[in-house]
């Protein structure tokens, strides 16, 4: 893959991911438009482990308060600052979770219909529009309570639909529920820990159960 193709695709994710839209379907489109070859799965999963990577960084407060948090959450200290923000967050992930390996059991490759994703995309910006025009804003993260965090979640299962923005989808519900814009994307990126990193591990080890763990860097 010649540097320049990648350098393009890596843009496109780094700009995308952070976005209401979906990045995993600009990858998808990238190709076509380019007139490439598609990258294929390793070099997906190599740039989204680099936004999951940006995000941990960028939170990095949050990030290590999510192990203490989780660890408060076992001990006596469940009512913490940190072990509420651990909870909401395996509350939030956990729907994804489970509908991803389901998913994943009937559709090994993914989905990547382009006509799906252009509908997708459509709709699913026109209910983020309406959201945010409509939604209130008298909830903060601080305030949130366990089932904010479980409908959040059940939204983010709608992101397995090619072409739906993980962050633009489970944003739309944080609005519809009250949530700030910049509350709702501070929880959405923070669901994107465990979901970007469960799916990397899940394509990952497809992966190297097939023998082609590495991609080509064509540097003429």
């Amino acid at each position: 893959m010649p540097l320049w193709h990648i350098a393009i695709l890596a843009l496109v994710q780094g700009i995308t991911e952070f976005l209401p839209v979906s990045s995993s379907a600009h990858l998808v489109l990238a190709p076509v438009v380019l007139g490439t070859a598609d990258q294929g799965l390793l070099f997906d999963i190599a740039v989204h482990f680099g936004t999951l990577i940006a995000v941990c960084l960028y939170f990095w407060r949050e990030t290590l308060q999510l192990p203490v948090g989780a660890i408060h959450l076992l001990g006596k200290r469940r009512g913490s600052a940190q072990a509420k923000l651990a909870l909401h967050v395996i509350l939030g992930s956990i729907p994804v979770i489970i509908a991803g390996l389901f998913l994943h059991e009937l559709v090994p490759a993914g989905l990547r219909s382009i006509e799906m994703i252009a509908i997708a995309t459509i709709v699913f910006g026109i209910l983020l529009g309406i959201a945010d025009w409509i939604g209130a804003k008298r909830k903060s993260l601080g305030g949130m309570d366990r089932l904010d965090a479980i409908l959040i979640g059940l939204a983010q299962i709608l992101a397995l639909i090619p072409g739906t923005s993980r962050s633009g989808i489970t944003m739309t519900m944080a609005r519809f529920i009250g949530y700030s814009r910049a509350e709702a994307a501070r929880f959405s990126l923070l669901l994107s820990i465990p979901a970007i990193a469960g799916a990397a591990l899940l394509g990952l080890l497809d992966v190297i159960e097939a023998g082609s763990l590495r991609f080509g860097l064509d540097l003429a």
